[in-house]
């Protein structure tokens, strides 16, 4: 079976095939084309709707038709287009499915509607180099730009939404901080690097709900805390805010992996799943490694490949696989507001 994906929700624009055997419990990547928008972001420190849908109505075309070249004939080859019908950006989510209905049409063939955060989740289905083997029940913690939720994957098509965060998400909090200490959007990726210049955190900033018994998070706090220690200070030498981006990355990881290792004890999980553009970060990686290695839970844990952690359309192509619930073209439309119910 082969898949055509098509992923519009924020500022990417992506295409991608992947080739997938019924039953088999992982999916071999063929194309994965990204096209991004975010140098554009960048100059106004974060997404803006309008810019975003504009520059994909001209490259949408474009990335599918690099995305299926090496097909001879991509109408016979193709078995099914899976498309992110949200949550997401309403202009930019009505590219990505409006392109989809058209092609389902003209070739005369099933869409697959897919929710971005399964996407997450099930880029770690994706072929790669080591063994993806994951086994159920599995828990999985989708931490990006917009979102940090904790979901129990019983099965494929069984998954229970377990908590989420209560207002800002973790890579929200990094764009956010970000600002406040002057560095570029997207902030995250710059603040890991600034954090590995120290390894001693001397800030301690709060870790928000690390002591409640549910499975939510808060992070709105975080920034309010950094904004405080830079408001005691006239200028920030570089020193001090890599000592911030230490401090900051370590309340945030502590609270993930807190809440993401009592779920797995809870729920006897036999794998955990991380996903999303935060997953991306190596230090979390790192770190939910040796909580393993200490922890002594059997346990097996996954993680995508870095490329795969980031908004694409091989991530919605593979959810749209092991989910699918194949529809004809006229019964699909993007919701921006989707989640997990």
């Amino acid at each position: 079976m082969i898949i055509l994906g098509i992923e519009t929700s924020c500022d990417e624009t992506s295409a991608s095939l992947i080739k997938a055997e019924k039953g088999g419990k992982k999916v071999e990547l063929l194309t994965n084309v990204i096209s991004s928008s975010l140098d554009l972001h960048a100059k106004t420190g974060g997404i803006i709707p309008e810019i975003a849908a504009r520059e994909q109505v001209k490259f949408i075309l474009p990335v599918i038709k690099n995305a299926i070249k090496n097909l001879k004939k991509p109408k016979e080859e193709i078995d099914a287009i899976a498309v992110t019908v949200g949550p997401g950006l309403i202009g930019s989510l009505l590219v990505g499915v409006e392109t989809a209905r058209t092609f389902a049409y003209a070739w005369d063939k099933p869409i697959i509607a897919v929710n971005h955060l399964f996407g997450h989740i099930y880029a770690n289905w994706i072929k790669s180099d080591d063994k993806r083997d994951i086994e159920f029940p599995a828990i999985a913690l989708i931490v990006s730009g917009g979102h940090t939720d904790l979901v129990l994957i019983k099965k494929h098509k069984e998954t229970i939404w377990l908590g989420g965060t209560r207002d800002d998400a973790a890579g929200e909090a990094f764009d956010k901080t970000g600002r406040i200490l002057g560095l570029p959007y997207p902030a995250g990726p710059l603040i890991e690097k600034l954090a590995e210049k120290t390894d001693v955190d001397i800030y301690n900033f709060p870790r928000p709900l690390h002591d409640s018994k549910d499975f939510d998070f808060s992070f709105s706090g975080l920034k309010t805390a950094v904004l405080r220690e830079v408001e005691k200070k006239k200028k920030l030498n570089e020193k001090e805010i890599s000592q911030i981006c230490f401090a900051l990355q370590n309340a945030i990881f502590d609270i993930l992996i807190q809440k993401t290792f009592a779920a797995i004890e809870k729920y006897h999980a036999k794998s955990l799943l991380l996903g999303g553009g935060v997953a991306a970060n190596q230090t979390l990686k790192k770190k939910f490694e040796t909580e393993i290695l200490n922890s002594k839970l059997a346990v097996k844990f996954f993680i995508p490949d870095k490329k795969l952690c980031t908004d694409n359309a091989a991530m919605i192509a593979t959810a749209g696989f092991f989910n699918h619930e194949l529809k004809n073209w006229k019964d699909v439309s993007a919701n921006p507001e989707l989640y997990f119910d």
